[in-house]
């Protein structure tokens, strides 16, 4: 069964909250960030542009987790779903390769709009973007050490120069936990889950113990759905060069043992791999270089098992499993380039391709950051499951959240969690990849960062969901989204003096809608749209049951009573109050002026203040859109609040 921790040994406690800090050195901020992924940079860029300073702790040497490590080729299937700071990196990466080499190069094509990119590109991109705002602070090659509470609320953590040794101690009011590893949560004391639910926990149709056929999406004999404590597996994204003079071949690493490749043979001999490319899914990237990801369903697939306890380990530890997955992946290039035992074609085909040379070079050429999928996830206010990723019953839409504060649409993808299994020649146990005909967009709940009892704490990348849920999570522009939404929420918590869990999500909504976030996928709303605000805050509130808001349609009569009513309610009103009703089809703009003046009543407005709303173009009798209906029905929502 998987394993759930309320976390902390009495050594931890003990250190946290008795040893005096008078020996650390000290500093103050408003939001203190553990860990320098794109989440963590897009949480502190979002609080520091609504005028709160940031601290960025990060234990590599640089910052961006896999979004500058390799992972070039964003991991995104459907653009429209994900809006926000992740639509500012993804602009900005298509200015950089236009500016550089000019609209019509060939690296402006390569780059696919700004969603494909160099490791060094992203990397210099986040870093600008990070220096523009004068009230973030960034501290590279640190690591958490201590987690200081007042009762159950962080107030402060110890942090360890990984150079130095020493010790500073960071005040906060409001902390997010950014690192793949959920180290800040788990330090805090709170709870987590790690490992896989079973079917039976959230009837959740591929949990547990699963193998599936990577070709019909078939689940085969084996499949138990029982849970139990394994990792998917760890492994790193490499940087590929194909230009001779920009590229170097790995050497034989020092543990090089080459029968840990020879299952791949297997693949061969049974023809479930007749690609050249074998064990890798190469994708190019600007400057003749390639995103190189290890292709996850082949029998040969060396790296499931081999992360075992990384999550809960020391650093220390944790340094010798990323060495050794180090070594393994640099063992499987030099296998496939070199081995006599594939075919020589494959060698030839392999040897197109080397490391790099300009990129990763303070590291041998080879990415920083380990490629950690999952690991510790929080216990929070809600769990994310499977469910929420499917058409809910009776619905053409995914469930609605009212507290929704980013959206997600990445399939279900899970890595093996065992190695090939003799008598299981058609599945690695584990692996699972869903595709859109499952997965849908979804809506992701403000509740699954907060934890359930630990405050001044929310956790955007280690986020509240089972394991299934968190396959479609785990990607960087959905951990990008997550990452802003915490930025607000970190300011509207200061703001207010309240907890983060107590944070008026409304507010925070229509400040995220104001910055392009997107929080209730449309197919047929652009970014652009003039009612996008208006129409992704109203999805989260039920008005919508497919993925077409129909905004330019005209709104109708028998639509407008059911909204007005559900609007009045969300203000507070008597939603039973007598509206009209008329035979005509069409709404004009006269037409909801009369309906506005019954519902600021029913709503108990003083109608100066309601006065400034500003009406759609259309004159009096011309009808009125849907989108502009909305328009107007948020604007009302608005003043509520003022």
């Amino acid at each position: 069964m998987f394993r759930q921790f309320a976390v902390l040994t009495l050594a931890l406690l003990i250190t946290a909250f008795i040893l005096p800090c008078t020996a650390a050195a000290q500093s103050e901020h408003d939001v203190v960030i553990i860990g320098g992924t794109p989440g963590g940079i897009s949480t502190a860029i979002t609080a520091a542009r609504m005028g709160r300073t940031a601290v960025i702790v990060e234990y590599y040497n640089h910052l961006g987790g896999m979004t500058t490590s390799g992972l070039g080729k964003s991991d995104i299937t459907t653009a429209g779903a994900i809006g926000g700071l992740w639509d500012e990196f993804v602009a900005r990466v298509l200015a950089y390769y236009t500016e550089t080499y000019g609209a019509d190069s060939q690296r402006v094509v390569d780059c696919k709009k700004g969603y494909y990119y160099e490791p060094s590109v992203a990397e210099r991109i986040l870093n600008d973007m990070i220096a523009e705002e004068s009230g973030i602070t960034v501290l590279l090659r640190h690591q958490l050490d201590e987690v200081v509470r007042s009762q159950n609320k962080v107030t402060a953590v110890r942090i360890k120069n990984r150079d130095t040794g020493e010790i500073q101690e960071i005040r906060g009011k409001v902390f997010v936990d950014a690192t793949y590893e959920g180290d800040l949560a788990a330090y805090a004391g709170a709870e987590y889950r790690l490992g896989r639910e079973s079917r039976t926990e959230f009837n959740e149709a591929h949990a547990g113990v699963i193998y599936m056929d990577h070709t019909t999406r078939a689940l085969l004999p084996g499949t138990t759905g029982l849970g139990d404590d394994r990792l998917v597996a760890y492994t790193y994204r490499l940087c590929f060069s194909s230009d001779p003079n920009n590229r170097v071949y790995p050497e034989m690493p020092p543990d090089y043992d080459r029968t840990r490749y020879l299952n791949y043979l297997i693949d061969l001999k049974l023809e479930r791999i007749k690609s050249t490319t074998l064990a890798l899914s190469i994708a190019a990237i600007p400057n003749q270089k390639y995103d190189v990801n290890m292709k996850p369903w082949p029998l040969g697939f060396p790296f499931a098992e081999e992360n075992a306890g990384y999550p809960e380990a020391t650093w220390e530890e944790r340094e010798a499993i990323m060495e050794k997955i180090r070594n393994i992946t640099l063992g499987l290039v030099y296998f496939l380039q070199n081995d006599e035992a594939v075919p020589e074609a494959m060698r030839e085909e392999a040897r197109q391709y080397g490391f790099a040379k300009d990129e990763f070079t303070d590291n041998n050429n080879f990415p920083f950051q380990f490629y950690v999928r999952e690991a510790r996830r929080i216990v929070g206010e809600y769990m994310l499951t499977e469910n929420d990723l499917t058409f809910a019953p009776e619905s053409f839409r995914t469930p609605v959240h009212a507290d929704a504060i980013s959206a997600g649409e990445f399939p279900i993808d899970s890595f093996p969690t065992r190695k090939y299994e003799p008598g299981h020649e058609d599945a690695l146990e584990g692996y699972i990849l869903m595709l859109a005909r499952y997965t849908r967009p979804y809506q992701i709940p403000y509740r699954v960062m907060v934890p359930i009892e630990v405050d001044g704490l929310l956790a955007s990348v280690p986020a509240s969901a089972t394991h299934i849920a968190f396959s479609s999570v785990r990607l960087e522009p959905t951990w990008v989204s997550l990452g802003q939404a915490a930025g607000v929420a970190a300011h509207l918590a200061i703001e207010h003096g309240v907890e983060p869990r107590d944070v008026d999500v409304d507010e925070l909504q229509r400040i995220l809608v104001s910055q392009g976030q997107v929080l209730t996928y449309f197919k047929d709303v652009p970014k652009d749209h003039p009612q996008f605000e208006a129409l992704h805050y109203l999805g989260t509130k039920g008005f919508f049951d497919d993925y077409n808001a129909r905004p330019d349609d005209q709104f109708k009569y028998d639509e407008s009573s059911a909204w007005a009513r559900r609007i009045i309610e969300l203000a507070g009103g008597n939603p039973d109050v007598a509206l009209p009703e008329e035979p005509a089809e069409s709404f004009s703009k006269g037409d909801m002026e009369r309906l506005l003046a019954i519902m600021v009543d029913a709503i108990g407005l003083p109608k100066d203040k309601v006065a400034t709303i500003v009406m759609p173009e259309p004159d009096e009798t011309r009808a009125m859109t849907r989108g502009q209906a909305c328009g107007v029905f948020y604007a009302l929502l608005k003043k509520v609040c003022e």
